[in-house]
């Protein structure tokens, strides 16, 4: 299959791409490359704001740094299916500025799809969250429950979905992916998520910091089941996915973040788990079941706990060696490296770079 793969050097398509592609898939990449340098271990670049080529990140996929706003028709010809990730995608990022948000996560994603219609793609995979289900509560929520965003970011999603079912027909098959709180380790690392954060501050001060009181519940997947289930979509029947929404995970891991904390901790001897002062509950709080994945593409068991993520985790920066700096700086966080790139003048205010960009994407 030939595949377009949107954000394919973010933290889930760093992972992502390589695995398609040995599957045997045809992968070309499009990314506006505000992460390009930001990798971890071997091959990391030392300038933190370095967005030169070429980046030593393991088996890259051919790609093109563009961003997906100024995509064109000829851009999704001969194109099989689409797999949309980029976005700004977190919270936080999605708050620096709403308009912004709604411009890529919502109008962008849409014209996108519609793109991808008139060049008669026939599957569109769209990275959505389950932070659209917002203050859920301690009840189980599936794909039929009320969404109610507390964020911009969620807004923009569901903003997104509903247009993108709206979009399906007979040639023509959105596939929504609302992913649980994704951590693990990527060739481009993100520090902001829960499970890599906690796990980043146990080993750089010893201690697993909560800034909320941890009584929140949150579902976890790995990086690496993320992947596997956006696989498993791509080659299920038409039947099976079209115009669906999925919860990607799995039931059984679903956690409140100070167990995740008493898990991170138990990683890394001698680190404490310690709540912020003054910390308060977190609004977002959502349980989510996610057996409707399990339904539609056979038998799917998650590969991970968060348990056996925590470990593998923690290998994985001691071996790479994550510094204090690593932990505190930009590098490895959305927003704080968006407003390093706009504090140097290098992406302006509507996020987009002030030198030349647009690579065309190779046939």
């Amino acid at each position: 299959m030939r595949i377009l793969l949107t954000g394919h050097e973010g933290f889930i398509g760093s992972v992502l791409g390589p695995n398609l592609r040995a599957e045997g898939h045809d992968v070309i990449g499009v990314d506006a490359g505000f992460f390009r340098s930001c990798t971890f271990g071997a091959g990391a670049v030392p300038d933190p704001i370095d967005v030169s080529d070429p980046i030593d990140v393991s088996d890259p996929i051919d790609g093109c740094r563009k961003d997906i706003r100024r995509l064109g028709p000829s851009d999704l010809a001969r194109f099989d299916a689409v797999i949309h990730l980029a976005a700004l995608s977190n919270d936080p990022l999605g708050d620096l500025d709403e308009a912004l948000t709604t411009a890529i996560n919502h109008s962008a994603t849409v014209r996108l799809a519609r793109l991808a219609r008139e060049a008669g793609v026939g599957r569109f995979l769209f990275a959505s969250s389950c932070s659209n289900y917002g203050a859920a509560g301690e009840s189980l929520v599936d794909e039929k429950s009320p969404v109610d965003p507390l964020t911009a970011y969620g807004r923009s999603k569901v903003a997104a979905e509903r247009e993108l079912i709206a979009l399906g027909g007979s040639d023509f098959s959105p596939v929504l992916l609302r992913c649980a709180t994704v951590y693990g380790h990527s060739p481009r690392p993100r520090l902001d998520l829960v499970v890599n954060n906690l796990v980043a501050s146990a080993i750089t001060t010893g201690r697993v910091r909560l800034l909320s009181d941890g009584s929140a519940w949150r579902p976890l997947v790995h990086v690496e089941d993320v992947s596997r289930s956006v696989s498993a979509l791509l080659a299920a029947p038409r039947a099976a996915v079209h115009n669906e929404i999925f919860n990607v995970g799995a039931t059984a891991e679903n956690y409140r973040i100070r167990d995740v904390a008493a898990l991170v901790a138990a990683c890394v001897p001698g680190s404490t788990v310690e709540i912020a002062a003054g910390a308060a509950a977190d609004e977002r709080c959502f349980r989510v079941d996610c057996s409707k994945l399990d339904g539609a593409i056979g038998p799917f068991e998650p590969e991970w706990t968060v348990a056996r993520g925590a470990r593998a985790l923690c290998k994985a920066y001691l071996e790479g060696g994550l510094t204090l700096d690593d932990f505190a700086g930009p590098r490895y966080k959305r927003v704080a490296r968006v407003r390093e790139l706009l504090d140097a003048g290098l992406i302006d205010e509507s996020l987009c770079w002030t030198a030349a960009e647009g690579e065309e994407i190779e046939r």
